[in-house]
């Protein structure tokens, strides 16, 4: 039973209230999840330490070429930025796919990074992006590759009880560069991605200078497709080559049946489309911007 409910004002609050609770404290944003994960037992605590009152962590915010996104910042807040509408279109689609209006007002990204579901919409296309989190704990702050996140399906290498991801942050993309997201979920409102796809791409002239393909769900987290990473990698801009990339991308892929997402049959027949889509559109996007 809950027994305690903090406001802290500062990172450094948070930190000790954490140290303080031994353990028996969680932190807490939008709380989408983590409420109805305590209500059902799934996740013990005796008190939340409510970082949404710390200014810091409410900010999108772009400096020396890297923007950051607060721990406090919701869905809504991402997709209607400005700064992440201009660098980071394939952001705003996945900030927008995520539940309702409703949960996006509440919900924050990063609580959707640290529940570590291998399909969360921002959470694959932030893979894609080659985001990393600032995580803080007594013992400093510490740079943790956002596809490193997972120790498993709902398992995250960040703990809560004594850890707190602070912003999430990524390079922002240059004018040769384009990023896409794209999605596949039954006709329904608040459907769960049946699969999702998010590539980022670096053009020099009409080749690839590199890319970076990210799918969900095929595995316990998101999968980057690293072989077929490597193939486009000074590869011209053609159908041919991108038949090649999905074929090398299906071999990292390894999705299961599902009575929600479908089967693995369907999956596997339908990946190939979405992955051709999100390429050529990350590419006609780079083409754009010069």
């Amino acid at each position: 039973m809950l027994q305690e409910y903090y406001l802290p004002n500062s990172v450094e609050d948070a930190l000790v209230l954490l140290k303080g609770n031994n353990g028996q404290a969680r932190i807490i944003a939008g709380g989408t999840d983590l409420v109805i994960d305590h209500q059902t037992e799934k996740v013990k605590a005796d008190a939340f330490i409510d970082i949404s009152s710390i200014e810091e962590l409410n900010k999108i915010e772009e400096a020396d070429g890297v923007i950051t996104i607060g721990a406090a910042v919701t869905h809504s807040q991402v997709a209607k930025s400005q700064l992440i509408q201009k660098y980071a279109p394939s952001l705003v689609m996945a900030a927008r796919s995520v539940g309702s209006l409703q949960i996006r007002n509440i919900a924050t990204m990063v609580g959707n990074v640290v529940n570590a579901q291998p399909a969360a919409d921002t959470a694959v296309a932030l893979v894609a992006l080659g985001a990393e989190a600032e995580v803080s704990s007594a013992s400093g702050v510490e740079y943790v590759p956002e596809e490193s996140m997972y120790d498993g399906v709902g398992k995250s290498t960040v703990d809560s009880t004594s850890q707190l991801v602070t912003r999430i942050r990524f390079d922002a993309p240059q004018s040769n560069q384009g990023t896409a997201f794209v999605r596949l979920c039954q006709r329904k409102a608040l459907a769960l991605p049946m699969l999702n796809v998010a590539v980022m791409v670096s053009l020099k002239g009409d080749q690839f200078e590199w890319v970076r393909l990210a799918m969900a769900p095929v595995g316990p987290r998101p999968k980057r497709a690293t072989e077929a990473e490597e193939m486009l990698k000074g590869s011209p801009v053609t159908d041919e080559v991108f038949e090649k990339a999905v074929q090398l991308a299906l071999e990292s892929a390894n999705p299961r049946s599902s009575m929600v997402r479908g089967s693995r049959e369907y999956r596997m027949g339908v990946l190939p489309v979405l992955i051709k889509r999100a390429l050529a559109a990350a590419v006609d996007q780079a083409k754009m911007k010069n």
